[in-house]
């Protein structure tokens, strides 16, 4: 089978698949959790507040918070520890339940006539995408 790897009598393998990565990590990153305690969308800013977390130990908390210097994305932030958002976003609400993080939803555009989309804008960006396949 491709992508596995092949292992001695009597080894057990770790689960890892060379093409997929980490088969379990997510899972345990979160401590088997799914959904996080507070709403994030995946344009929420979040910065840390300088307090040092009591109950958010660990590398993967430490490397969130090593990233929220500023006013960064849940996006950006699961990007650059290449976990999935759902997880990304169950650190984040541990982190802002202790108080080491700050979020803020991501500014909401009015209905009025000052937010219609540019149709000629639009056209540009699709011909130039175009352009380039």
């Amino acid at each position: 089978m491709p992508g596995r790897r092949r292992w001695q009598r009597g080894h057990e393998p770790p689960w890892y698949d060379d093409e997929a990565g980490p088969l379990v990590r997510p899972y345990t990153v979160s401590n088997g959790r799914t959904r996080p305690t507070s709403h994030f969308d995946l344009l929420t800013m979040v910065m840390a507040t300088g307090r040092r977390p009591d109950s958010c130990q660990g590398p993967d908390y430490a490397r969130v918070l090593g990233l929220c210097g500023g006013p960064v994305s849940v996006a950006e932030i699961a990007a650059h520890i290449r976990l999935p958002a759902v997880v990304t976003k169950v650190l984040l609400a541990d982190l802002v339940d202790c108080g080491a993080l700050t979020a803020r939803a991501p500014a909401a555009v009015s209905a009025g006539a000052g937010s219609r989309t540019d149709r000629a804008l639009l056209e540009a960006v699709l011909h130039g995408l175009r352009r380039r396949l």
